[in-house]
């Protein structure tokens, strides 16, 4: 893997485990009425720390491939709950794309078959 690659993995990297950070603080300080909004309001403790422990597997090396699964489950959950409640599946499915190209980027075997 070139420098290049590296730097830009570990940046975007950065900037999702940043992304999901703030999400998580969203749904326990912010902004919980949200999650009134799509019925899941006993759950937001839950999905936050999920979230967390998710976004912070994918961080480190040892742990990526698990944050990477991790966070394709839960964006696959978000893209669900999105389609259910009419609302737009862009931003999730972006995300998750992104997610699937950082965890190639640094572990360039996770994607072979063998």
């Amino acid at each position: 893997m070139s420098k290049t690659s590296k730097i830009v993995a570990w940046a975007i990297s950065g900037l999702l485990t940043a992304l999901f950070l703030f999400s998580a603080a969203g749904k326990l300080f912010l902004h919980p009425e949200q999650m009134e909004q799509i019925h899941l309001s006993d759950w937001r403790i839950i999905i936050a720390i999920g979230e967390i422990a998710s976004s912070l597997l994918f961080l480190f090396p040892k742990t990526n491939k698990l944050g990477t699964v991790l966070l394709s489950s839960y964006l696959g959950g978000a893209i669900i709950i999105h389609m259910t409640g009419g609302l737009s599946i862009a931003m999730p499915t972006v995300i998750l794309i992104l997610v699937w190209i950082t965890g190639a980027l640094r572990n360039p075997e996770f994607l072979k078959l063998k």
